[in-house]
């Protein structure tokens, strides 16, 4: 006969400055907090064991335990989590005959979907504001219950919660976890903050349109945003952020300055006007004049190839449902979402050596991919993008090495346009294809790169591509926002899928190593960051038109052409506003053009070959020869300041 498993009576709690300490069996976070003096509000949750809990949840066993802050990446995520509950509790007594969908949070603060017969306004966030408000006031204590999966359905079918029904449809588990604070239950797995009185700082912001999980043949339901943080003062912060945000909103600057355009009849694939094109060449010309530097060689390939290379490159089953298709004389083909395939088949002409490797190829390569129309935005998220991309093919003994030179690279480039950045190192995910030691080859060679040059960087696990460990660069732009753009991929998979072979020193077939890179990412996405970043105030080198000549009156309209004509054959950007408007009208519109110089010419100006000079954002103006400004804007330019 088994003998009956015995509960510790006492558990081993190590903390995180590594001290161990002996507790109760059922002993809570909050109670271990208390303990240690912690202050009520400077906790928000606990981790044990690496799993996120509430601070009222029993320890049943011995394990590492922290204390997580609101202020972290943790307790943040948890204080928004649960003001999405708060929301959707006070959402509920408005309007009873709401039903929820999700509500989780997300970068920045959270949003809850939520099916209701009539159109929520701004009117109605101020009210369902004004509800959380004494919902807090109300200081409900937030409890989790694990029930059976069955009593869990009975319930919300009751209150009549169909997509909670649908929801746990979907959950194997034999029991499910919920979380009730006063009248209000919500299909959750936590962990929350310990009260309803534990909000102090929050906003509703807008509703948007969203279908049911994504697709558009579900119905359409309403999600409110919100965020939330633990103090006023960072609320206020952050409302101040997002006002700055909106003035630089990269669409309407897009408009107002002539830039790029997006229509009906190609949802999700950008027009690039005149104007546009400038900042993009320019991108383009800094990319292959850097490039060449460091011996890259630029290829183009086709955009459709067949549907054997993309079941071949894995691409068919790990990323069909993001890509087109058609058919070329009765055979399947694809619409390249990447470049890489392309890249392969070009590799494998020829037979290759080890002396020619390392073999850096980069394409500006035009990719299409299937987004969902809700998730459209702008030039920040498209269906149709030119990608830097390169490929390198390499010897192991070459992958630091290389890799070492691609992060020197995209410092370079990102430190031209003013960029800070962090870096994060993302691990194998389940979605993956090759062996175990090619993943820990590849990882290692990432992390040694890193190590080596003395970057600091986070580990995202389960985060890589599905054929390789990658480095992730997020940029920061001038209000403090964060992008991803440039990324680095280490890649055993695809040259043994290919197999792809050079000629080692001793006569023998080896594999060579595929590092993918990019660092625009998308050239249409970077032109959107760049137009918020700068909020359409481009450096010269960058600016559509660099300047533009502005002649007193009528009478010195012939001297003015003659100054715009030389600034245009020094190969400088430059415009003749003559129209029959008053000087300080079209300095204004100059302005509101953001053109870097405005160039005043009167009859002063004409007589001695002079323009007088005023920068955007100055008052102040001078005189100087025209020769010397032209000789000054190219030396501006060509530095790329």
């Amino acid at each position: 006969m088994a003998k009956a498993e015995i509960q510790p009576v006492e558990l081993s709690i190590t903390l995180a400055d590594g001290s161990v300490r002996r507790y109760p069996a059922g002993v809570t976070p909050r109670q271990v907090a208390e303990e240690l003096g912690e202050q009520a509000g400077q906790v928000i949750c606990a981790r044990f064991e690496g799993e996120l809990v509430d601070l009222d949840r029993p320890l049943e066993a011995s394990g590492r335990l922290e204390l997580v802050d609101p202020d972290s990446d943790d307790g943040l995520e948890v204080l928004r989590h649960s003001t999405a509950h708060l929301m959707a509790q006070a959402l509920k007594r408005l309007h009873p005959d709401a039903q929820l969908a999700i509500g989780p949070p997300v970068e920045n603060g959270f949003y809850y979907d939520v099916d209701l017969d009539r159109s929520l306004t701004p009117e109605d966030l101020a009210h369902i504001e004004e509800e959380m408000r004494r919902v807090v006031a109300e200081d409900l204590p937030i409890e989790r219950e694990v029930l059976p999966a069955g009593e869990a359905r009975r319930l919300f079918q009751e209150r009549g919660e169909g997509y909670k029904l649908e929801i746990l449809d979907e959950i194997q588990d034999p029991t499910v976890s919920v979380y009730r604070q006063g009248e209000f239950v919500d299909l959750c797995r936590g962990p929350h903050v310990p009260s309803t009185g534990r909000h102090r700082a929050f906003k509703l912001l807008n509703v948007a349109g969203a279908y049911w999980r994504g697709d558009a043949s579900n119905k359409q339901l309403q999600r409110l945003y919100g965020t939330a943080f633990p103090r006023q003062e960072q609320l206020e912060a952050y409302l101040k952020l997002l006002e700055e945000a909106e003035r630089r909103d990269h669409r309407r600057l897009g408009r107002e300055l002539d830039l790029f355009s997006l229509h009906e009849e190609g949802p999700g694939f950008p027009f690039l006007h005149p104007k546009g094109m400038v900042i993009r060449n320019e991108l383009e010309t800094f990319w292959r004049e850097e490039h060449v530097r460091r011996g890259y060689q630029e290829i183009r390939t086709p955009i459709i190839l067949s549907q054997e290379l993309w079941l071949r490159s894995g691409h068919w089953d790990h990323y069909r449902e993001n890509m087109y298709f058609t058919q070329i004389d009765e055979r399947p083909f694809a619409v390249k979402p990447m470049n890489c395939p392309g890249h392969i088949l070009l590799y494998r002409e020829g037979v290759k050596s080890y002396r020619d490797l390392p073999l850096r190829y980069c394409e500006l390569g035009l990719v299409h991919r299937h987004e969902l129309s809700g998730v459209l935005h702008g030039l920040l998220r498209v269906r149709a993008f030119t990608q830097d991309d390169a490929h390198l093919f390499v010897r192991p003994d070459q992958i630091q090495q290389e890799v070492e030179g691609v992060l020197d690279l995209m410092d370079r480039i990102y430190s031209v346009f003013g960029f800070s950045y962090q870096v994060e190192l993302s691990t194998r995910p389940e979605n993956s294809i090759g062996t175990d030691a090619m993943w820990e080859q590849a990882t290692r060679a990432l992390a040694g790169a890193l190590e080596a040059q003395g970057r600091p960087y986070k580990v995202n696990e389960g985060d890589g591509a599905f054929y390789g460990p990658k480095i992730d660069f997020h940029l920061r732009d001038s209000i403090g926002r964060t992008w991803q753009c440039g990324t680095v991929q280490v890649d055993f998979a695809m040259p043994e899928r290919f197999e792809l072979e050079y000629v080692g020193s001793d006569g023998s077939r080896h594999r060579p190593v595929m590092v993918h890179r990019a660092i625009y990412g998308s050239l249409e996405r970077f032109m959107g960051i760049l137009i918020e970043h700068f909020a359409g105030a481009f450096p010269l080198w960058l600016a559509p038109v660099q300047a533009v000549v502005l002649p007193v009156a009528g009478a010195h309209a012939a001297y003015a052409r003659q100054v715009r004509d030389q600034l245009r054959e020094a190969g400088l950007r430059a415009e003749l506003d003559d129209r029959e408007e008053k000087l300080g009208y079209r300095i204004r519109q100059a302005e509101v053009r953001k053109v870097p110089y405005m160039l005043v010419t009167g009859g002063r100006e004409a007589e001695s070959g002079q323009v007088a000079v005023r920068r955007r954002g100055e008052h102040e103006q001078h005189s100087e020869p025209v020769e010397s400004l032209i000789a000054r804007l190219r030396e501006e330019a060509a530095a790329r300041r």
